[in-house]
């Protein structure tokens, strides 16, 4: 089993900057990525950035590229999500997702909210 906790999320003006975590514990081995999705009141989850454990490449959505940064903590089996210059439509649930050889793993999601 794997569990992810999230934390960081809230609520934030258009412009602000939030930083999201994400812990894995338990059973990791094999990791290959980790990543953060979002979803939209009424849309599809979506990929917004996920970094390779192995060498930390990453991957962005194209919404987001040069205002969000994805970064890890190796030893600490920590993500972490700095999302800056955001606005309206960065308004979501974020979930962390890990994935490794035994599987795809999901944290609870917290909310992001960027609002005047």
């Amino acid at each position: 089993q794997v569990q992810l906790v999230e934390s960081g999320g809230g609520l934030v003006q258009p412009g602000g900057s939030l930083r999201l975590s994400c812990t894995a514990s338990g059973s990791i081995f094999g990791l290959r990525t980790m990543a953060w999705y979002r979803q939209a009141p009424g849309k599809e989850r979506q990929l917004v950035a996920r970094i390779f454990t192995r060498d930390g490449e990453t991957t962005y959505a194209a919404s987001v590229k040069g205002r969000f940064t994805i970064s890890r903590d190796t030893p600490k089996n920590t993500v972490y999500l700095q999302m800056n210059n955001l606005k309206a439509e960065d308004t979501a649930v974020y979930y962390c997702n890990l994935n490794q050889v035994t599987g795809s793993y999901w944290g609870q999601g917290t909310q992001v909210t960027v609002s005047s």
